[in-house]
């Protein structure tokens, strides 16, 4: 019932600045939205109807706010429960900050992330490490469980007996740079769904082995694993059926349905996608599933400090085909791309795009490929150029709902007075 004062509660830039926004949005209301109809507003407290609103007002007040200062984003909330892999033990009400896991009450988030750009060999993927990679990562997050302190006995119940873990991905964009492929490119999704459902099998892998080992996750009763789904079949083999990206088959999906009929799942969740802003950093890597910010770009770190920061793979690239020069990186960092830059070779500028060379269509194609492929939900900002129109803001959001992802974030760059990551002539 106080939507519109949630929406406009981050109106003032100066305010609850430490974290994101969503507003949960239902199927009803995306179809009175289509219908150009009102929608019932919900006393969460009592579940009884409070008032109704336009779904049109609403949507664009949400629409006006993202194009102002990217906030709020929308979570799916009906697809998010649909994915719920334990509906007897509690619907899912919210997410953690940053979108990419779906929860319960008390539920906590536990994640990791491999990266990429270390997955590739002399311009050929090492399909081999990334299986030993996920299954060794799964058993290190299914021990973060066991040995950390909670701070309330609810969570520590919670945890434990759902024992969801989100392993995900960062250096998508230096394995696309490295194999010479385009980010906004079918080849580009392609290899996303491929990378995801390799990632995700391998995980469900290691979880039935660790379920061998050490018992079944507490909720395994009734959850999506135990018995039969939907239509006759079990968990993975309805998720999966006909939907390969190439990789896995469905015989595999399906023997792996045996198995957990046998032995059981370790953790009711194995894959999330978060955005890694300050790992990636660290491991000198893309963050998460994005596109490079820039290929050179300034970054206001925490203490008001000024860093140029050029890709690495682009400046290899860059000597090895005798185009770099400390004056083009300048000319670069300006905007960040390379696009309009006379001195770099078409084929280059195919392979090293910058977020805001990709469009609005291929950042959504791009969190669709992952998501499909994925148990909780993907983390990712599609990046809009300062001109952006509020019709192409709303126009993405039609576009996440219409390819069955979880949630959408958007922002247009320098909407804001202060953002980590700017561009040279943008401060």
């Amino acid at each position: 019932p106080d939507i519109l004062d949630f929406i406009e509660c981050k109106s003032d830039n100066n305010k609850l600045n430490n974290f994101n926004i969503s507003v949960a949005v239902t199927d009803k209301f995306m179809e009175a939205l289509k219908a150009g109809t009102d929608y019932e507003l919900i006393n969460p407290q009592n579940n009884t109807v409070a008032g109704k609103l336009s779904a049109k007002k609403v949507f664009d007040m949400i629409v006006d706010g993202a194009w102002r200062n990217g906030e709020p984003g929308i979570v799916f909330i009906d697809k998010m429960n649909a994915d719920n892999p334990t509906p007897l033990v509690g619907p899912i009400e919210s997410t953690n900050p940053c979108g990419e896991v779906p929860l319960l009450s008390y539920e906590a988030c536990n994640l990791g992330s491999i990266n990429l750009g270390r997955m590739v060999d002399n311009g050929v993927i090492n399909w081999d490490l990334l299986a030993d990679t996920t299954r060794t990562a799964i058993r290190f997050l299914d021990n973060v469980i066991a040995v950390n302190n909670y701070p309330l006995p609810q969570i520590s119940e919670m945890v434990q007996n759902n024992r969801k873990i989100g392993l995900g991905v960062m250096g998508w964009a230096d394995m696309l740079m490295k194999l010479g492929l385009s980010y906004a490119s079918e080849e580009g999704t392609k290899l996303a769904g491929q990378i995801m459902e390799f990632i995700d099998y391998q995980s469900k892998v290691k979880s039935i082995e660790l379920s061998k080992e050490r018992g079944r996750f507490g909720n395994f009763k009734g959850s999506v694993y135990d018995g039969v789904f939907k239509d006759g079949k079990p968990f993975l083999t309805y998720k999966y059926e006909g939907k390969s990206a190439g990789i896995i088959t469905d015989e595999m999906w399906a023997d792996l349905d045996a198995q957990i009929a046998k032995f059981g799942i370790r953790n009711a969740t194995t894959t999330c996608i978060a955005p890694t802003g300050t790992i990636s950093m660290i491991a000198g890597a893309s963050g998460g599933v994005e596109p490079l910010f820039g290929l050179v770009f300034i970054r206001d770190v925490m203490d008001g400090t000024i860093m140029m920061e050029i890709n690495p793979i682009f400046e290899q690239y860059a000597r090895k085909h005798g185009f770099y020069s400390d004056e083009l990186m300048k000319k670069i960092s300006i905007d960040g791309t390379a696009a309009h830059c006379s001195e770099v070779p078409e084929e280059a500028k195919k392979i090293f795009v910058a977020a805001h060379d990709v469009s609005p269509y291929w950042h959504v194609k791009m969190q669709a490929a992952f998501q499909l492929h994925t148990d909780n939900a993907v983390s990712k900002t599609v990046n809009f150029e300062e001109h952006a129109t509020r019709a192409d803001i709303e126009e993405a959001y039609i576009l996440a709902y219409e390819n069955n992802l979880k949630g959408i974030t958007v922002y247009r760059n320098n909407s804001r007075q202060f953002q980590p990551m700017n561009l040279d002539a943008k401060k």
